[in-house]
Order: structure tokens, then sequence, then C-alpha cells
């Protein structure tokens, strides 16, 4: 009975999201509620101390991995926002782009840069740079809809080929099923299928579009703001590999250098209180991964998760893989990957290559289904939900063509 009633709470929460323009009501407080009842729940349900105390712990863990991701995403938006109110990331526009392109070569560009982007640094940043490259171009509601679905998928594709990418792809590497150089070949797949949807969104985009000249004065304290944002990138991705030292840690160290050079360069008179370039972060992007979270480790507790891993075992790991992937779009792939690798299937090089594309890449179908989705929600207006489901044919076709490439190599190069 209680298991029933926190699936339905998880399943309301859910329609809430499909339905927000319907109900006008804010996903990212809905979502909230329902995750916060959740455990509430869970509470109430105990019955006795020693299992309260249990709950208490597995709240406590939740919390933990939750305040992670907040500090991540509050350090790393604060340094995308400032560089962004200071014209820095138009002027990388510029001398990466043209002041004017075709609608279509925009669109193949935008893939690449966010392809690779997030294939050196995590999927939070790159998909908050490449943001910010389209709010550089005049664009119509439609076409910065669709860029922004093609940059969920290219960041979630890139992901995958090395372990600074995604954590998903760090977790299968470090369990010792995968090697550095063969997770390299998943670029080859990722990289065609990004082009595909690429192709396939630009086939209907006509025109030109130009982005506004920036006669900004750029001041050396921006350029060195800007420096030590990409050198933190840089160091995240290093000491994390050389010293096991949690992205988080550096990136909030880079954030403390950069209040402290803010502070430095400047008189008491004509200091820039960088501090509240905090306040630009829209909290409701926080508060809406805060609701989901909740309830993914509540659905983690009560053995959901455990659940699918057991079916899982039960068919071929390529088709099993396959689905994940597709699962991933409804359940964060963190978990779901956790519980499958804590199952302990028996599979080939080609099939841990073949689940490491699909978790990566399978929440891209749903714009709840990865990190780079709920963020892109949040920061463009015109993707929600039901505007992003149009798009679902045409990323499950990309998203099954870039799963069958990786058999087809990793079989050939593998096996």
């Amino acid at each position: 009975m209680l298991y029933a009633f926190l699936i339905s709470l998880a399943v309301l929460a859910l329609l809430s999201i499909v339905f927000e323009e319907v109900t006008h009501l804010n996903k990212a407080k809905t979502t909230l509620f329902f995750g916060c009842i959740s455990w509430i729940a869970l509470f109430m349900a105990a019955g006795d101390p020693s299992h309260e105390k249990l709950v208490e712990h597995q709240l406590n863990e939740n919390l933990l991995e939750i305040a992670t991701l907040w500090l991540f995403l509050m350090s790393t938006m604060t340094f995308v926002a400032y560089l962004n109110a200071k014209g820095m990331i138009q002027i990388l526009v510029q001398k990466l782009f043209p002041q004017r392109v075709s609608v279509r070569m925009l669109m193949i560009q935008v893939a690449m840069f966010s392809l690779v982007l997030s294939a050196i640094c995590d999927n939070v940043t790159a998909t908050l740079v490449s943001l910010g490259l389209l709010t550089t171009f005049k664009l119509d509601k439609h076409i910065r809809r669709r860029m922004a679905v093609l940059i969920i998928f290219a960041v979630n594709s890139g992901g995958v080929a090395l372990i600074t990418g995604d954590v998903t792809t760090l977790m299968i590497f470090l369990g010792g099923h995968v090697g550095m150089s063969e997770l390299l070949m998943l670029f080859v797949p990722a990289a065609i299928s990004v082009m595909l949807l690429a192709l396939l969104f630009s086939l209907k985009a006509e025109g030109q579009v130009s982005t506004s000249p920036i006669t900004k004065q750029v001041r050396s304290v921006d350029i060195l703001i800007a420096v030590i944002f990409f050198t933190t990138i840089v160091m995240t991705m290093a000491l994390n590999i050389l010293f096991g030292i949690p992205p988080v840690l550096t990136f909030l160290t880079g954030l403390s250098v950069m209040f402290l050079v803010g502070h430095t360069t400047r008189s008491d008179k004509e200091e820039l209180q960088i501090l509240e370039y905090i306040r630009q972060v829209e909290y409701d992007t926080l508060l809406f991964f805060l609701g989901i979270l909740l309830l993914v480790g509540m659905l983690k507790e009560i053995g959901t998760l455990d659940l699918l891993a057991q079916v899982y075992a039960q068919y071929d790991p390529n088709i099993s893989n396959f689905v994940a992937g597709i699962g991933s779009a409804l359940l964060d792939n963190v978990p779901l990957t956790a519980a499958l690798l804590k199952a302990e299937p028996v599979l080939n090089t080609p099939e841990w290559l073949g689940l490491t594309y699909a978790v990566g890449v399978g929440g891209s179908l749903l714009v709840i289904g990865s990190a780079a989705g709920i963020i892109a929600m949040s920061k463009v207006k015109e993707l929600t939900f039901v505007s992003y489901l149009k798009y679902v044919p045409a990323l499950s076709l990309c998203y099954t063509v870039g799963y069958g490439l990786t058999l087809f190599l990793a079989y050939y190069l593998y096996n």
C-alpha cells in the first residue's frame, strides 16, 4: 500500500510537469512538494525508532548527493552569469562563429561545439555555455527551441566518450569494465548521431541569422576571470583523475578565487559586488533539481530501481541496454546505472560500451531525463515538456542509430 502511494506521488509529479502549461503551477514547486511528501510518508510509515533512524540515514545520503549537485550548479552558473553579463560569451561567439550565418550552418556548428565541449567538461557547464551562445543570435522562438533540443542531445552524446564528460561513464570506467581507449571509440557514433539530428532539424530551417556586434570595452579583470573559469574546468578534470578530488570542491575553489580577484582589483568605491551574480542563478532550476532528486532517491530506497535491475538481467544484454537507455529518460541515469552495476551483470566489452552509450544519451528522449534538459527547460521559455515531445521521433531515431553504430564498431574492434 505504501509503495503504491509513493509511486503514485512520483507519477503525479511527472503529470504536474506535463500539464504545467494547463495548470500554470510552477513545475519546480510541484516536484519539490511531491518529493518532500514522499519522504514524510516514509518517516510516518517507519513504525519504530530503529526504522526511523534508517530512513533518516537514507535521507541524509540523498541530501548529501543533492547538496553536492546544488553547490556544483551554483558555482558553474555563477561563473557563466558573470561572463555573460560582461559580454565575454558574446565575444567568444564572434571569435568562433561568423557574424552572419545560415540557420542550417549555425545548427551544425552549435551541435559540434556542444558535443566537443561536453566531452571535456561536465554536462552542466557545457549546457550553460552552449545555451549562452543562443542568446547572442537573433532567433525566432521555433528555431531557438529546436536549437535547445539539439544542444541537449549533443551535450549528452559528447559526455559518453570521456570520463570527464558524464558521471555514468566514470562509474562504468571505475568499475573496470571499459578502458579509456575503448571509451574514445564512442565519440564516433556520438558525433554521427548528433550530425544526423542537426541535419534533420535543419531541413525546414531557412534564412540567415546574425549576431549583434559587441562594442563593450573588455577589462583585464574580466579576461582574468574567464581564464580562471576555464582553468577551473581543466583542474577539475585533472585533480579528479589524479587524486580523486570531487569536482564540486575544485569548482568552489575556483569560485572563491573569482571572488578574491574581483575584490582585490577594484577600490571599495568601484568594487563590483560579484556575489550579487549568484542572485542571477535561477533558483527555479535548483528547486526543480531538488524535487526530482528527492523523488528518484525515494524510488531508489523502496527498491524500484533494484527491481529494474532484476528485469534487466532476464533479457539479451544488447536489448536490455537499449531499453535501459530509454528508462534513463524517466529515471535519473546515475542511480539507474548504480543499480545495474550493483546487479553485476556478466557483459563483454561491446555490451558494456553499449550500456555506456545508452544510459548517457537515452536521457535526451525526454526533457526531464537529464541535467541538460532540466537546465534548458528553465532557461529557454519556449521549451516545455509538451513542446519537447514533438521532437521525440527524431531523437529516438538518432539515439537508435548511435546505439547501433556503437554495437557495430565495438563488436568489430573488440570481439
